[in-house]
This record gives structure tokens, sequence and C-alpha cells, in this order.
């Protein structure tokens, strides 16, 4: 199978179906029925024959092309317009995904630049490597809706439209397609195939239309009913409904004031992108699209986190979408494990995901967006119904707790690169403790919320008595840092705390008392868990020093933490935000407005953000969009505005 591109630029979907495209309108990737999962497309190329009876057809993606992109207004339609000098061509291509369908549209008006006539033929090129597998796919012509149906197991997708084709082949087509020779083969166990339609003559400044369909299915006949009802309603009756269902969404969000165009563009496609990435049957958000299914960088992105989903269900929420939040946190429900925690991350249908280790800050989150979400909406029934959980989240944590340091027990942190106690979690597992006592006492069960509170106290004076470093002029980013046994004897040496665990099984784990490192994490000590005052001055020192210390040299922006090496160690749209946040919570509004303005300039040409922009360059890096770099992004602008400056030049 191809390697897919692990930066894309756009994306279209209606929750159920999810594709991303890059910058030059090629469709990269196609999820369906699930947005996380499968994944079904290895290509799918369009291009023109008849430029050059001399050349072979060239593709749309391929060399020669000039491109501009752009959603259609405030939808998820995405339009891209290609322009070939060499072959006097160009190709407006607009792509959507249809709501309540199991169909992507995909709309071409291509126009002669030629001063001649030219006898033009559009080619589509489909290699669906369905539930990502090459073996056992089978591709074969349907002569009664006249389209390619590509199927495999319980999968398939019928390729067509409502225009008569003119020649197809399946399996091994590729060639074929180029020298615009299909062959007519009517079926292989393949997973491509081709189809082309002839223009006949078109005269300098003409414009031909052609309309594709991609429909799913759960057999060859569903996914052949759905284009034929495709073609029957047309691309403009689609095109209409798409528009309307957008702004319709779009209708339900709580009206801000935001004079500044770009601030209000990319605010409102936060919004439009906040739906693409939430699961419409059960309400999970996930981290963004998948552009790391090999785990080559990372461990994937097409997931749902407990940590990264409250950040963003807090921004949904408080952009007025309380409906969506609700069934986010009902679905989270299902996933909590026998003790009352949640693991790493899930699939978004609630099964188990790939995961390397306990990460207790999950926990806390969740418990703390839920009661963020009963503070902000004040439904009962919403209480009442996650209350079970919420009792058994929080018994859990109230347990979860390291009698040595009054911290709770070491476990991943929130970047999932090492195990100890660090405060990022401790400040999410006082959140979530004190989130689950109002909830208590609001239910009657007062005797636990005053457990949970005295631990949640605890855990704060532990902090505030024991964590600060005055070296750094910051807060310790851990205690009993879990390290490699050299690092173990080089602090040691060096005549710094350290010790060892021995496991029942003889296995040892070296840690270090002390982590020193500074980490834009350490915010989160106030924003969002409101642990330790934003006055209090460790806390707005500890700012200055992320500040100083964290700021990118070149590009600008704050940077995860010291020594940081994933994808090169760059600065990423959240931290830069989080930050942002601090600053307007104290006060220091010119500061957030630099750092908001810094995530504007960093956008990709659609609106979306990325996770990281490059430290030499300033481009997008990795990840776009991530869904939590838009939920820090609405929070931001929210708390701008909220403060009277959002709007002040």
């Amino acid at each position: 199978m191809r390697k897919k591109p692990y930066l894309i630029d756009g994306l279209i979907g209606n929750s159920k179906m999810l594709a991303s495209l890059t910058k030059d309108g090629q469709l990269q990737r196609l999820n369906w029925p699930r947005i996380d999962f499968p994944q079904h497309l290895n290509n799918f190329y369009t291009g023109i024959y008849g430029y050059n009876t001399e050349k072979p057809a060239c593709f749309m993606h391929e060399d020669g092309w000039n491109y501009e992109q752009y959603y259609e207004g405030n939808t998820n339609i995405l339009v891209t317009v290609g322009v070939n000098t060499t072959m006097e061509i160009e190709i407006k291509q607009i792509d959507f995904v249809v709501p309540g369908m199991d169909v992507l549209v995909r709309d071409y008006t291509i126009r002669s630049l030629s001063s001649s006539e030219k006898d033009l033929t559009f080619i589509v090129y489909s290699d669906f490597t369905i539930d990502d597998r090459e073996r056992f796919n089978t591709v074969l012509y349907n002569k009664d809706e006249d389209c390619l149906v590509h199927y495999h197991r319980q999968y398939s997708f019928a390729v067509g439209s409502s225009l008569e084709t003119t020649h197809y082949q399946c399996g091994q087509a590729f060639a074929s397609a180029k020298e615009n020779k299909l062959s007519g083969r009517e079926v292989m166990n393949k997973t491509d195939g081709a189809l082309s339609w002839s223009f006949g003559s078109v005269n300098p400044g003409e414009e031909r239309r052609l309309t594709v369909f991609i429909a799913a299915g759960i057999s060859k006949d569903e996914s052949s009913e759905m284009l034929s009802t495709a073609k029957r309603l047309g691309s403009e009756e689609l095109y209409r409904r798409t528009v309307l269902y957008w702004d319709e969404f779009l209708s339900q969000a709580t009206p801000i004031d935001i004079k500044d165009e770009k601030i209000n563009n990319i605010y409102i496609r936060s919004l439009l992108t906040f739906k693409l990435l939430n699961d419409e049957v059960r309400g999970n958000f996930i981290a963004g699209p998948e552009v790391d299914e090999d785990y080559d960088y990372s461990g994937g992105y097409a997931y749902c986190w407990g940590r990264d989903a409250a950040y963003i269900a807090t921004a949904v929420d408080q952009a007025g979408y309380h409906q969506l939040v609700s069934k986010f946190y009902y679905s989270m429900i299902a996933t909590q494990g026998k003790d009352g925690a949640w693991d790493q991350r899930h699939y978004i249908d609630g099964v188990l995901a790939p995961t390397w280790g306990l990460q207790i800050d999950e926990t806390g989150s969740i418990l703390w967006g839920m009661n963020e979400h009963y503070t902000l909406t004040g439904d009962d029934e919403f209480i009442q119904r996650v209350w079970p959980a919420v009792e058994k989240g929080a018994n859990f944590l109230n347990t979860f707790i390291d009698s040595e340091t009054n911290l709770p027990l070491p476990s991943m942190d929130l970047w999932e690169k090492r195990s100890g106690e660090h405060l990022y979690s401790a400040a999410s597992v006082y959140g979530g403790l004190i989130g689950s006592a109002e909830i208590a006492r609001k239910l009657g069960h007062t005797k636990l919320a005053i457990k949970w509170e005295k631990t949640a106290r605890k855990i704060k004076k532990a902090i505030l008595d024991h964590c600060w470093n005055e070296e750094s002029g910051s807060f310790l980013r851990a205690l009993k840092l879990a390290v490699d046994e050299g690092m173990y004897i080089e602090v040691n040496e060096a005549g710094k705390e350290t010790m060892v665990e021995t496991n029942t099984k003889g296995y040892k784990t070296y840690r270090i008392m002390k982590d020193p490192v500074v980490d834009i994490s350490l915010l989160g000590l106030n924003v969002p868990f409101n642990m330790i005052d934003e006055q209090d001055e460790r806390m707005i020192k500890t700012a200055e020093t992320i500040e100083r210390l964290l700021t990118s040299p070149k590009v600008g922006g704050i940077e995860r933490f010291t020594g940081d090496i994933y994808i090169g160690g760059n600065p990423w749209i959240i931290s830069t935000l989080w930050l942002a946040l601090y600053y307007a919570k104290i006060g220091r509004f010119e500061k957030a407005r630099g750092y908001l303005d810094w995530s504007v300039k960093h956008a990709n040409h659609l609106g979306l953000l990325p996770e990281q922009i490059d430290k030499m360059t300033g481009d997008p890096a990795w990840v776009m969009p991530l869904t939590w770099s838009h939920a820090m992004y609405v929070l931001t602008v929210i708390a701008l505005e909220k403060h009277g400056e959002l709007n002040v030049t």
C-alpha cells in the first residue's frame, strides 16, 4: 500500500465518514462507518487526457499544477482549483460528504484555457484497500448503475457518476488509465479500477461538468443503491442539503462578538472541526484524523483520550453545544474500568485502544470535565446519570495516593513519556476530586464530598510545601521520576536524592526524587484545575520562567518542555495558548492577545491548527488539525471576549 503523507491540509465528513485531503485536492484517507477506523483508501486519482495525444493522462496531483484551496463559506465543503498552463486546463473540484448519507461527492468543472479546440477525456482511477487490507479485495463493473464497485467482506464502495461512462476497467488499471486505454474487464480480485468520460470536442473557454459519487455500504448492493440515490437527487440538491446542515449547526453556537476577521474565521472553523472529529453515534471526540497509522513517530491520533477530550468538551460546551458534551460524557461511562479508573485511550466504540501505561490525569480530567459541564448547564438530569461513574472514579482517585508524598502514585505523564508523580497529574486529580465533591454535595452525599475534599487539600498542601524549586523559579515537574539505571547512578553520585523500587518479581525501577525540568503543563496547577491561585507569586514566577525558557527562539511560540525532541522539539499551539489562557486570567491581556495572534498567524490556509509549528520554517509540522489545539483556541478567544479584551486594538 502507498505510504500516506503525515501532513494533510483539509478535512470533510459527516461524523460517520471522514476524508482527508492535501492541498492538491488529492483524497488521502477515507474512514467509514466510523471516523477513527477502518480506513479504506489507497489511491484516488482524477485527471485529463487529450491535451496532447502523444502524452499520457495528467492527474491533478502530479507536477505542473498550481492550486488554490478554500472552504466554501462557513461549511465543511472543500474547493480546490487546479490550473495547468502546460495543459491549458483549469479544474475546479468541490468535495463534501453529505449529512445523513454515506456519500462523498466530488464535483468537477473542467475549463479549457487553450486557444484551440481539444478532445478531452476525464479519468478516475480508484484504488480501495478496504479495511486497510491489500488482500481479498474485489472490484467489479455494475452495468445497471454504470459504476465500479469495490468490496471486501462487509464493506463496499461504489464509484460512479450521473453521466454515462465511456470506458471502464477492473483490476490492474493504472497504466491503462494513463494511456486512456481501458480494457472493459468487468471483474477482478484486485483493489483498483478506472472509469473514463469523453467530453468530445471542447472549444476555447468552454466548460464541462462531471460529478463523481463515492457511496459506501455494508454490501455491494447497498453501496450501489446508495449511489443510485445520490445520482437521483443530484449534486446540486446534495450540495444544498450540506450547506443547510452546516448553517444549522453553526446557528446553535452561543453568539460571540469577534470583530477581527481572521480570529473569527478560525473560531468558526474550530467549531466545524469539532463536529467532524466527533462521532455521530457515540459522541466521542478523537484527538485528530489519523496520519501515523504505522506508528512511525507516534502512537497514532484517531483515538479518544479522556484528557484531550475533557479540554475539547469544555471548549465545545463554552461555545454552546451542550448536547454534544452530554453525549460525550455519557459515552465515557461505558469505558470506565471496574476499579473506577479510565484507561489511556479508546476507540470511539469504547473498545480499549493500544496503550502504554496508566495516566492518572485521564480519570481526573474526566471527572473535572463532568463537573464543568454541570456548572455551565445546571443539568440535574446529567449529574444523576453520571453519578455512579463519578462516585467510582473519585473513590479510585481517593485511594491512588502515595502515603509518603501525599501526591497521586506514579503513572505516565500527560505527554506519555515518563513515569512519576507529576504535578500536572496531581492537579488533574485535585480537579477531579473537587469536581466530584461538588456533584456529591448537590446530590446530598455530603460525607463523600468531605472525604474527597480532604484528599484534594492534602495534594495541594504537599505541592505548596515540598514542590517549589527556588533554583529554577518554578514548581518541580514531578517527584519520584522513573529513569534508567545510568541516569540513576549519575544523579546519585551527584549527591541528589534517589530511590530504587523492587517489585514482587524482582524487577527494579530507578527513580530520582525531584524532576526540575520546566514544563508548560505546570500551568495546569491553575489552568484549568484551579489548585494554585493564579495570583500566587510562585504561580506567576512559574509562568514567567516557562515564557523565558520555552519560547522558541526563531519562530516564537511556546515549546512543551526544555529538551523536547519529539518531531524535532517545536513550539505547540497547545502550549502557546495555555500560556495565553493563564495571562488572560491574571490580567496580562496584551501578552495573551499576542499569543493568540501568533496562533492565528500559524494556522494553515484553511484555518486549521496543527499540533506543532516547525521551529525553523514556521510551517505546520505535525498532525493537522489537532482537536486539542482548536479547543485551546476557542477557550482563549472566549476568555478574552469575556474580559472585554478580544476587540481591543
